[in-house]
């Protein structure tokens, strides 16, 4: 007969394709995959980028660059916390259908762009994808040193996408200068 209570337990199965019963189970979840945005089928980080710029046209309005500085310090933490929980419970260190981290990134270069024409956000966003993909010199090294599961691979979620911001933001100030 066979021990089962002293055997390890073997880990989930990874969840490749997150579902809305997913995304609803637990907070971390909605949040982690953009409010549903990254359960695109097709370019999960696109949509979580183009649901982060319609975000942003809508609360900009009525956000001052306080507010925005907060919603966005405020929203890191928690997609900090939101996509660490999420990574473990789809058994994938960086799924790319976890999506807060393009969310929260994305408005901060729109932040720091605007006033902006529709044309200039554009270009942003553009910049922002292209930096996000092809994860070349900072994005490369964020993504390689932090990964993993565990606050360690949550803060990596997150660390690639702020460094494309930082450089979709310096060939902006390049651009405008």
């Amino acid at each position: 007969m066979v021990d089962t209570a002293s055997a390890p337990l073997a880990p989930p199965a990874p969840l490749i394709r997150p579902t809305w019963a997913f995304a609803l189970r637990h907070p971390a979840h909605f949040i982690a995959l953009g409010a549903g945005s990254g359960l695109s089928p097709s370019a999960p980080g696109t949509a979580g980028t183009l649901w982060a710029w319609a975000a942003f046209l809508v609360l900009q309005p009525l956000m001052s660059d306080a507010g925005w500085a907060l919603l966005i310090g405020l929203g890191t933490l928690v997609g900090w916390w939101a996509c660490t929980v999420t990574a473990r419970h789809m058994g994938i260190a960086d799924s790319g259908h976890i999506v807060w981290d393009e969310v929260v990134a994305f408005w901060l270069v729109l932040w720091l762009v605007t006033p902006a024409s529709f044309w200039a956000q554009l270009v942003a966003f553009a910049l922002f994808r292209l930096f996000d993909a092809v994860k070349v010199g900072p994005m490369a090294w964020a993504d390689r040193t932090f990964k993993g599961f565990g606050p360690r691979g949550g803060f990596g979620i997150l660390l690639d996408d702020f460094a494309a911001a930082f450089c979709t933001l310096l060939v902006i100030a390049f651009w405008r200068f």
